[in-house]
């Protein structure tokens, strides 16, 4: 059976932990590097570190936040914000990342993802894709790119399964309408995506509680991420993980 993975978020900016509502309204959650270490005292797979103003500044992610996350760290870490070029994967890699998320630059010129592939291998490269519902009756969604501020008329679907073909090893497919929320997953978004491509799908945005990460997973996620609750302290990764276990959930304890 395959082991799930969790996967705690850090969002940065500023050097600081931060979370939000839909990229909005954020406040301070705390150090990078201790809550890191902390979340991988309680069992944590991954961490993923985030710098979300980055693509705002024109910049990638800040190399010495990574490095001193990475001095913690003994797990896998997954960095993103602002890579717009090979060479910028390969400074986050240098930095400590063992994985490079792509984002709205991807997006925008989707060679990004063959180009970091084919230098560093597919299993470095997380394709990000940030995806808002439609007010189409039919569930569709769109691509949402630099933190969330705009919205492209790239189906999210569609694009998973180009960043797939392109290289990406994994796929983190957040739902923008439930980010920060507290709501649940989007189960139809996950669905849609995992069902469309044969990598891994990290699901994102919305996690409450320890049902929501049973959901995601019958929904076809490999993985599942989540940020406030775990920073808040409403549940600890060992909670969920314990949780998910006596629900026939493999994961490593």
């Amino acid at each position: 059976m395959l082991t799930r993975r969790i996967i705690p978020c850090l969002d940065i900016d500023g050097g600081r932990v931060v979370k939000g509502i839909r990229f909005q309204g954020l406040r301070d959650s705390g150090d990078p590097a201790e809550l890191a270490a902390r979340y991988e005292a309680e069992g944590a797979d991954e961490i993923a570190l985030l710098d979300i103003s980055a693509g705002k500044q024109s910049r990638i992610a800040d190399t010495q936040t990574i490095a001193r996350v990475r001095a913690v760290l003994s797990i896998p870490l997954t960095v993103g914000g602002g890579v717009r070029s090979a060479d910028d994967a390969d400074r986050l890699l240098n930095a400590g990342a063992d994985k490079v998320g792509l984002n709205t630059a991807a997006a925008l010129r989707p060679e990004l993802v063959s180009e970091c592939a084919e230098r560093f291998g597919s299993q470095c490269i997380v394709a990000s894709i940030d995806a808002a519902r439609s007010l189409d009756p039919r569930p569709t969604w769109n691509v949402r790119i630099k933190g969330g501020d705009s919205r492209t008329p790239l189906d999210a679907i569609e694009w998973a399964v180009r960043a797939e073909s392109l290289g990406a090893g994994e796929i983190l497919l957040t739902s923008w309408d439930r980010d920060g929320t507290t709501s649940g997953f989007d189960l139809d978004l996950t669905a849609a995506v995992a069902h469309s491509v044969h990598v891994p799908v990290i699901a994102s945005g919305g996690a409450s509680r320890p049902s929501d990460f049973v959901e995601a997973i019958a929904a076809g996620a490999e993985a599942v991420l989540a940020a406030t609750i775990f920073h808040e302290a409403r549940f600890s990764v060992q909670q969920i993980k314990q949780f998910l276990k006596t629900q026939g959930v493999e994961v490593r304890l």
